[in-house]
């Protein structure tokens, strides 16, 4: 791991560089389409090394908030990473600084196989072939995927193709990774075998995780912090023990019967 932190050419640090702690967040966030409010006002903050989730009703803006905060998505307000101002950045200069992100669809080279899925991920970060090789073979053994290095992608099972997924945005120390419905379409069993395994991976890989799910089991048991948005607006921010009695958010999902 570098002892020096290294930046790109915006003083942005660089992924794999490391600074101590760090966060990533966001001041008075906001999207507009067409003249509607998709987002307003959203303050949130994502620290290293820590697991946040990122909750919400259907249509409450998660996905595109995640879109703000990886370069995706224009916006009004401010986007931090540490202490610089990355607004307006565009996704393949975050992505090199480190902010990484999943999509709700899994997009693989399916004419590849497994581990040049991940290799070529090294590649466009800027690592080296041979770099990018042993990294990849690293993840690969970390997540149980090794059988499968050299299978075309497209012949993964779902379960593993989803998986796959989340290896190659953690090739290249990613210091901040973005998930956007990681366990749609898994059974409960490899729901719990995909919990277990992102559970450690702040500890293992020292980045932070953000989580959008809609499986409230999987997202209580996982996470330290849990970000609730409704209808574009922060409706509760706090541990999941908090989130879960809190009479605004158990409305926003369920109504106002539910509550009374």
């Amino acid at each position: 791991m570098p002892s020096t932190v290294t930046t790109t050419a915006t003083g942005v640090p660089r992924a794999g560089s490391r600074p101590a702690g760090g966060r990533l967040s966001t001041r008075g966030l906001g999207v507009q389409f067409a003249g509607l409010t998709a987002l307003n006002d959203i303050d949130l903050e994502l620290h290293a090394g820590e697991i946040l989730g990122l909750i919400g009703p259907n249509g409450a803006g998660k996905t595109t908030l995640v879109n703000a905060l990886t370069g995706f998505q224009a916006h009004s307000g401010r986007l931090l990473l540490d202490d610089v101002d990355v607004t307006g950045h565009k996704p393949r200069n975050l992505s090199r600084a480190g902010v990484r992100r999943t999509f709700q669809n899994v997009r693989l080279f399916e004419e590849m196989t497994v581990i040049e899925n991940i290799e070529v991920t090294g590649l466009g970060l800027g690592l080296s072939a041979s770099q990018a090789r042993h990294d990849a073979h690293e993840l690969l053994e970390w997540f149980e995927l090794t059988e499968h290095a050299h299978q075309p992608a497209d012949s993964l099972p779902y379960g593993h193709e989803r998986l796959l997924g989340i290896v190659r945005v953690m090739i290249a120390e990613p210091r901040f990774v973005l998930l956007d419905e990681p366990a749609a379409g898994l059974d409960e069993s490899e729901s719990d075998e995909l919990l277990e395994r992102l559970r450690a991976v702040p500890g293992r890989f020292g980045c932070g995780l953000m989580v959008i799910e809609h499986d409230m089991r999987m997202i209580m048991r996982l996470c330290d912090r849990l970000h609730v948005i409704d209808h574009g607006t922060t409706l509760a921010v706090g541990a999941a023990d908090e989130i879960r009695t809190n009479a605004r958010v158990i409305e926003a999902y369920l109504g106002t019967a539910a509550t009374a």
